[in-house]
């Protein structure tokens, strides 16, 4: 039998596809239907399990710009991936030590279990490893079981968290059918169990379909459920905004309007034909904004692709600005060459330039860059939307993550030019 270590070793050296599918193993009659990743760890490339230990100081300092450095080469080590990903997401300071860490982790557990209890006094299914896809309440407010439900109230926030749990069920059930970890309903409800907390504690948004598809990757590459809470919480930190709708407006649209003046700025010709199309709000790239290219790339390639935008995106006061709020009130630290490289190659640009804009986020670019890929099929053949939809549709699964994310940078450098002289 091969130890964690050795496994890592001798995974390095099989074929790409055959690692990942020991850590992502696909239902057997769901292998032809699934596209093969284009992902593939490589030695050398790949932030492995070594090289990530040995990036720690003896007290558990981090170097994150080494760490950044080999993410933005050649991706994480799926043996790795979410302890990584804590640290891209703003879990943790690189600058903490261990010990730090272990007091803040059991900080935040021990937060997350009284979350999950107060909901577990109203809804005594949360943590109990199953999970309900049946509306709870009726529009009264009233228990539909009185078995599964506790609590009748009248209160606004109560009901519309329980109008939204069977919702939240239903999707769970759809969530990454293809894989064999979500066999188990143990494992769909820790998924379930994860979203309910958070969408009772976000008394704003609360919960809306796609959140599934970010949250499930967490789900499954970190063990602890209140970890895994605390990773989704900053992932969401940075994409909430997306997820905010109303009755008529989506809050992807501030993305997408700065989608449109992107290429508007880069490729005037592409972006008058969409306008002539009818597609000057770029309504078509929704969903790729939306749930961060999922349905655009197999779950391994998603992963690969998240990783380098993080890392891309990455900023040193991360930590800092989640846990205080006010220090983003405070200015800017000063930046030297040495603090310049604690900085992702995407958000690095951005603090040598000044620029601030915050709906211009990597995936932006990205969605930028993938039109710039079809530019030609869309000016010769798309005579409406739907043939730009479709065009987009061609690039599932054959799309290489690194070239799309090189490209983006290209797009930005030209765009922060371009945007500096007019």
């Amino acid at each position: 039998m091969f130890g964690c270590e050795g496994l890592c070793r001798f995974l390095m050296k099989s074929s790409g596809t055959t690692e990942l599918n020991a850590f992502y193993p696909i239902r057997p009659e769901c292998q032809g239907d699934v596209p093969a990743p284009r992902f593939k760890p490589r030695a050398g490339k790949t932030l492995s399990q070594r090289r990530w230990q040995a990036s720690f100081s003896e007290d558990g300092h981090l170097d994150i710009a080494k760490v950044l450095r080999r993410i933005q080469r050649g991706g994480v080590h799926p043996s790795i991936k979410g302890e990584v990903w804590e640290f891209l997401l703003g879990c943790y300071d690189p600058n903490s030590s261990l010990e730090e860490r272990n007091e803040l982790k059991q900080r935040r557990r021990g937060q997350y279990d009284m979350w999950k209890a107060e909901c577990q006094k109203m809804v005594p299914v949360i943590g109990s490893g199953k999970f309900i896809t049946t509306p709870l309440v009726d529009d009264e407010g009233r228990p539909i079981d009185p078995s599964l439900v506790t609590v009748h109230t009248s209160d606004k926030k109560v009901l519309q968290w329980l109008q939204l749990l069977h919702q939240i069920g239903l999707d769970v059930v759809r969530t990454d059918r293809a894989l064999v970890f979500y066999e188990s309903e143990v494992n769909q409800a820790k998924l379930w169990d994860v979203l309910s907390v958070y969408a009772w504690l976000d008394n704003d948004i609360g919960y809306v379909q796609g959140m599934n598809d970010i949250c499930s990757p967490i789900i499954i590459l970190i063990e602890n459920e209140a970890d895994c809470y605390w990773c989704f919480d900053r992932a969401m930190r940075r994409m909430r905004e997306n997820f905010r709708c109303s009755a008529s407006s989506m809050g992807v649209q501030s993305q997408l309007a700065t989608l449109s003046q992107i290429i508007k700025t880069v490729d005037p010709k592409l972006h008058h034909h969409l306008e002539d199309l009818d597609g000057g709000e770029y309504l078509f790239a929704f969903r790729m904004l939306m749930v961060l290219f999922r349905r655009e790339f197999s779950f391994a390639d998603t992963l690969y692709l998240w990783e380098l935008m993080w890392g891309m995106e990455y900023n040193p006061n991360i930590f800092i600005n989640y846990e205080d709020p006010d220090a983003k009130t405070k200015g800017p630290s000063p930046v030297n060459d040495k603090v310049l490289k604690q900085y992702g190659k995407f958000e690095r640009k951005n603090v040598k330039t000044g620029y601030t804009e915050e709906n211009c986020a990597l995936a932006v670019f990205l969605v930028a860059s993938v039109l710039e890929i079809k530019n030609r099929r869309i000016l010769n053949e798309a005579k409406g939307v739907d043939d730009v939809v479709k065009i987009l549709g061609d690039i599932t699964s054959n799309l290489d993550a690194k070239k799309a994310c090189t490209e983006a940078l290209k797009i930005q450098k030209k765009y922060l030019s371009k945007a500096k002289k007019a």
